[in-house]
This record gives structure tokens, sequence and C-alpha cells, in this order.
């Protein structure tokens, strides 16, 4: 039976428009077309952190050390609520379009909101209880880390809105509808530009929060954006027509997020955890060090909002079709990803090697620091066309709902990375082979993800459709 025959099989009377295009326009048009405003949507929430960076630098030395300790942590609950678990909606909303069931797809609404408390919850205990160890081993001291601890417990302490804003914006994407988060998330960015300052520095007679400012800038955002996606979902304006009462709650469902994402976080945990040992194994160097490596790996996280603009639409492709039965043009779906994203991550590597003073220069003018970050970016850049193959076969095994290849690579990179930093600093070697075990790494983690698709071994056709 064809795909085409499995199509007209499927039960299509009850596909929305929204989803009949995803099954039946041209693939690569397709994802071109839904890559451009996930990659707006990318890029500026990775962005949003740099705004918030911008004015607090102005605050003194102990202010921007402060809140650069808590970042890292922020972006990791990011990671995980929006392309972790998030991810894990995304794939079971599409597939259940795709199967033709909109009544089953509206209840992820209310399951967004059913996991985003507990989870939030969650975060603000771990984190406002960890938060004065973790800042000090990180290198927090005194004010500075005072700075970190206000910042953290305000921002964390609402930690529910970060969950429920990023759950709601997944269960929004996992119909297609990616031109909604592009007016949410960049309306939310032109809102931090004069609500930040303002709550930061104050106005007129009114006084500025400082950094307490900051963190409420932050939690206002994803207060507002969490209203706007609760307005449409619920008003039924989009695809999903959840119910005003909610449904009584059903384990599967929740399963299916949570295997999915739940396997997911441990690819972006590793990510995370990966460039912070990193920076302890170059920190014994100095400071200079660390700023020249800090400022080179910033590019690695504007790597990732890139290549997930371009995977996380291929998982929603490649979800909705192996729910209709059209395992061909989900397979199609992730080769065109895995093209797309190895090819933009490569040409971004390529021109960080061969101009990366163009880059730093935005970080630093330290010229111990310039040669450090300018020695890892020419080190590890030619790798990053395998970061990007890693991150494309992550989103399509997200769609798919089978993680085991990516995570098996996402393990291995970090046991490289780390692993083998470890042994250039107990053996006395230099930064440069530091710097060529995290790009060793990477390859690790596009390769192994690569045999997973080439093998077709965890992509067999009870489970995806990707055979």
């Amino acid at each position: 039976m064809t795909d085409q025959t499995i199509a007209v099989a499927a039960p299509f009377r009850r596909v929305d428009s929204r989803t009949r295009r995803l099954l039946e326009a041209p693939v690569l048009a397709t994802l071109l077309r839904l890559a451009v405003p996930n990659v707006l949507v990318m890029v500026t929430q990775a962005s949003i952190g740099l705004i918030e960076i911008y004015f607090i630098a102005r605050l003194g030395i102990d202010a921007l050390a402060g809140v650069s300790q808590v970042f890292p942590v922020l972006s990791l609950i990011g990671a995980i609520s929006q392309g972790a678990v998030g991810g894990g909606f995304v794939s079971a909303i599409a597939r259940t379009l795709g199967r033709g069931r909109p009544d089953e797809a509206a209840d992820y609404a209310w399951y967004a909101v059913f996991l985003a408390v507990p989870l939030g919850l969650l975060t603000t205990v771990l984190v406002v209880a960890a938060g004065p160890s973790f800042y000090g081993a990180m290198g927090a001291r005194d004010a500075s880390l005072d700075a970190a601890l206000t910042y953290s417990n305000l921002v964390f302490g609402g930690a529910v809105l970060i969950w429920l804003f990023n759950l709601l914006l997944a269960t929004v994407r996992g119909t297609g509808n990616l031109v909604l988060p592009v007016y949410v998330v960049c309306g939310g960015a032109l809102l931090l530009f004069p609500l930040s300052p303002l709550l930061i520095f104050g106005i007129g007679g009114i006084d500025g929060l400082g950094v307490a400012g900051g963190a409420v800038a932050i939690l206002a955002y994803h207060a507002v954006g969490s209203v706007c996606f609760a307005v449409h979902l619920w008003g039924r304006k989009g695809v999903l027509a959840p119910r005003l009462t909610p449904p009584r709650p059903r384990l599967q469902p929740v399963w299916e997020v949570l295997r999915v994402g739940g396997m997911s976080t441990v690819v972006s945990s590793t990510t995370n955890i990966t460039l912070a040992i990193l920076t302890g194994y170059v920190g014994l160097q100095g400071v200079a060090a660390v700023a020249g490596y800090g400022a080179g790996a910033r590019l690695e996280f504007l790597l990732v909002p890139l290549t997930y603009g371009i995977g996380g639409p291929a998982a929603i492709l490649i979800g909705t079709s192996i729910g209709a039965g059209q395992s061909r043009r989900a397979l199609q779906t992730a080769w065109i990803a895995i093209a797309l994203g190895t090819l933009a991550a490569e040409a971004i590597g390529i021109a960080a090697a061969l101009f990366p003073l163009q880059w730093l220069g935005a970080f630093t003018t330290d010229p111990v620091a310039l040669a450090i970050g300018a020695d890892y970016l020419r080190t590890t850049g030619p790798f990053f066309g395998f970061f990007g193959l890693g991150y494309a076969l992550y989103c399509a095994g997200q769609g798919a709902g089978r993680m085991e290849w990516p995570v098996a690579g996402a393990i291995v990179r970090a046991v490289i990375a780390i692993g083998g930093g470890l042994l250039v600093v107990h053996t006395g070697g230099g930064l440069g082979g530091i710097f060529l075990a995290a790009g060793l790494g990477m390859a690790a983690f596009g390769l192994i993800g690569l045999c997973g698709l080439l093998l077709r071994v965890g992509y067999g056709k009870e489970k995806t459709g990707l055979n």
C-alpha cells in the first residue's frame, strides 16, 4: 500500500485545512515556509538574555557577573521546558492530528497546564534551594553572589510562568501554527526594551529595582505571553478547540509527552552540562581564558535556536506524516531537515573559524581573551556542521517519537568532550586539546544519530513509520 493510499484511507473528514497542507504540500517548500518564522522565534528567544545583560551590565561588574551565573540555569530550564518536554507536546499533537483525532489533540492544551504547574513548582524548589551552593561553586562571591541570588530567586520563584509559557507555545506549534509564536515572542522582546531599563533603573522620581527589576521584566514577558497563547487556544481561534472545563486526566497522553520529553531532556541537559564543565577546565587558565572561551561558546548557544528553528518544523511534519501513515514523506522530511541543518551550522562554523575576531570583538577587547576565543573557534568551528546534524536528528526523533539514537549521541558527546578535556588537564595539555575534545564530541553527536537513521534501528514501522 502506498503512502497516498494510506493517506486517503485516513479519516480526512476530521483533518483540518492546516494539517491537510502539512500532509500534501511539497516537503521542501513547506519546511522552509515553517522554518523562517520558527528560526525568528528561536533566535529572538535566545536574544532576550542578551537584552537583559545589556542593561544589567550598566549596574556594575558585580551585577553583571552575578546575573551571568544565572543565565546558564535559565537557558537549561528553557531548553527542557520548550525544546524537550515542549518537543514531546509537539510530537504528540502532530501525530494525533495526523491520525484525524482533533478532539484528542485539543486535550493536550489542558495537559500543558497540568504539567506546567508541578514542573514549575519543582523547578522553584530545586533552584532556590541549590542556588547558594551552585552559584558559589561557579565562582560567585560577596556582591556578585548577592546579585545572582536576587535575580535567580525572583526569576525561578515564578518558574510556573516559564513552564506555562513554553508548554502552551509548544501546543500551538504542534498544530503547525508558527506565526502566532512570532507575534508573541517578538512582541515580548519589544516589550522588554522599555520595560527592563524602567524596572532596573527607574524613571523620574521612582527608584529602580536594580537586578530585581530585570527579573521582574523576564517574568512579565512570560506572563503576558502565556495569556496570549491561552486566549488563542481557549478562544478556539486555531486548529485546536479545547473544552472550557478540564478533561479527566488520562495517563497515556501524559506518558506520551513525558516519554519523548524525558529522553529529550537528556540531550538538552548534556549540552549545557558539557559547556559548564568545559568552562571549569578552561577556568584553570585564568579569568581571561574563561572570557575568551565564553565569548566563543556563545556562538554555540546561538546554533541551537538556528538548528532547532529548522528541525522544529521538521518534527511537526514528521509527526503529522507518521500519524497519517505517510512513512515515506516522514523519511523524506528527515533527510531534508538534516541537509538544511548541517549546511547552515557548517556555514556559520567555517565563517567563525575564518573570521573569529569579528564575533569575539562584540564581547571583549582583552587581547588574551581574544586570542583564546579565536583558538576555540578555529578548532571547533569546522565541527559545527556535526552539531547541526545532531540537532536535526534530535528533532526528527522527537517528531517520530523515538529518541534512542539522539540520546546516545548526546551522551557519547559528553563523554568525549568532558573525558577528553579531563585527560588533557591531567596530562598538562593546553587549551587546544580541550577545544579539540569539544569538537570531536560534536562530531560524535551528529554521526551516532545519523547511524541510527541509516540503520533504521529504533525507527521501525510499528513505532514511527520511518522504514
